[in-house]
């Protein structure tokens, strides 16, 4: 068990509801002080988005945010190089597309990922029952492979994400991208219960959690959540690190047992 899932699992069980903002890498020149505002703010971990240039699971804020990075000049290589002396405190998921992982080799990737520090890879274009030799590589590496689960998903999927997801679960709470919405999604509890019947590892939900009231009510289905798009939207507005940071705590401080 990586350390990610071993960092998660302490805090849920000592009845912390986890939280796990997301940053676009590359989106600023001084986007790794987002990373320390978050772990400032309350942060259990923090998802990385590696930009690339057909984010298909990604909305229109993430998009915006990726092509504003590529546009700087991000590279795998140099946001990683950054990240490894980024030393927010916490543990990192790194998020990007099977192209840039199998491009350089899923051995090669997931040991470039734990020389930068990372405990977590999330790659939602690798169905599980295609991951194998992914979830090898990163298990030997030492990093954990976070699977997804959408409302829609069978009930045989469904175990098999559960039994082979490291680090979390992720439950996506709609069926399309990624992206600010104005309220919870219906299929956002329905969804945790059915994984948490499955795994003991923890359920975070993701996807259009924007408000700390979501996020709260979020947490009373599930483990947790991961926030996204409402962060990397008030960066791509001009807000600071300390100003997402702020965003962030109060997030937090909505959160049960937070």
């Amino acid at each position: 068990m990586g350390t990610l899932e071993t960092h998660l699992r302490a805090r849920r069980d000592a009845g912390r509801s986890l939280l796990v903002p997301y940053v676009t890498a590359g989106l600023t020149a001084d986007w790794p002080d987002y990373l320390r505002a978050y772990a400032d703010a309350g942060a259990d971990a923090i998802e990385v988005g590696l930009p690339f240039s057909d984010p298909m699971l990604d909305g229109g804020t993430i998009q915006e945010a990726s092509d504003r990075a590529l546009r700087r000049g991000a590279t795998p290589s140099r946001l990683l190089a950054e990240l490894s002396t980024a030393n927010p405190g916490v543990p990192l998921a790194v998020m990007t597309y099977a192209n840039l992982v199998f491009r350089t080799g899923a051995r090669a990737f997931c040991e470039r990922l734990a020389e930068a520090g990372v405990t977590g890879l999330i790659v939602p274009d690798v169905p599980h029952d295609e991951a194998g030799p992914l979830s090898e590589a990163a298990t030997a590496a030492g990093v954990d492979l976070v699977l997804l689960a959408a409302p829609t998903t069978a009930p045989a999927r469904l175990r098999g994400i559960a039994e082979r997801s490291r680090g979390f679960v992720y439950g996506v709470t709609v069926m399309g991208t990624t992206g600010e919405r104005a309220a919870l999604a219906d299929s956002a509890g329905p969804l945790a219960g059915r994984l948490r019947e499955l795994t003991t590892c923890p359920v975070l939900l993701g996807f259009g959690i924007s408000t700390p009231e979501q996020a709260a009510q979020a947490c009373a289905y599930a483990d947790g959540v991961v926030v996204a798009s409402a962060l990397m939207r008030r960066a791509l507005d001009g807000a600071t690190p300390a100003e997402v940071g702020a965003d962030v705590a109060a997030i937090r401080r909505a959160l049960p047992a937070g």
